[in-house]
Formats: C-alpha cells, sequence, structure tokens
C-alpha cells in the first residue's frame, strides 16, 4: 500500500534552525520520493517502509530535543503527482 506523509518539524527554542535541517538531511537520500517546501517535507512511498524508516528518525530528534513538535498527515496512497484541476 501506498502512503503519502507530510513532516512538519517544530523544535520550542530559539536556535530551531539546526535541528530542522539536521532532521530534513537525515531522510533526504532514500529510495522515497521526498519533496520539500518552505513548510514542511513530504514522503512518498510503500507504507511498511516508509513508517520504519520514520520510527527511528522521530526517537532520535525526540532524544535530542528537550521540547519538539512533530505534525504529520499521512494519506493513503501517492499524492507525489498531485496537480490541482481546478
Amino acid at each position: 500500500m501506498k502512503l503519502s506523509v507530510e513532516l512538519t518539524l517544530t523544535p520550542l527554542k530559539d536556535d530551531y534552525i539546526p535541528t530542522i535541517k539536521a532532521f530534513i538531511k537525515s531522510i533526504r537520500n532514500t529510495d522515497f520520493t521526498v519533496l520539500e517546501n518552505p513548510l514542511s517535507t513530504q514522503l512518498y512511498g510503500e507504507y511498511d517502509q516508509v513508517m520504519n524508516f520514520l520510527i527511528p528518525k522521530i526517537k532520535t530528534v525526540f532524544e535530542k530535543e528537550d521540547a519538539v513538535i512533530l505534525q504529520l498527515k499521512l494519506v493513503k496512497g501517492d499524492r507525489s503527482k498531485y496537480e490541482p484541476d481546478f
């Protein structure tokens, strides 16, 4: 089953940029389709592979940071080629 994931990481500290950059770099070099924009990062692939990949990445950033929010949106299917039709 295909999965589309949108991730938004929000470290709750003044010097938040290095944490965000490190997290994004940790998920860039994969076999998954990864799209980035100023507000979020999207990851597309097979459900089990994506979830098994993300679990340790999330744990690592949570262990390193005292206060951090990670917002996830999960959509069944591969929405990487989405284009508005309106």
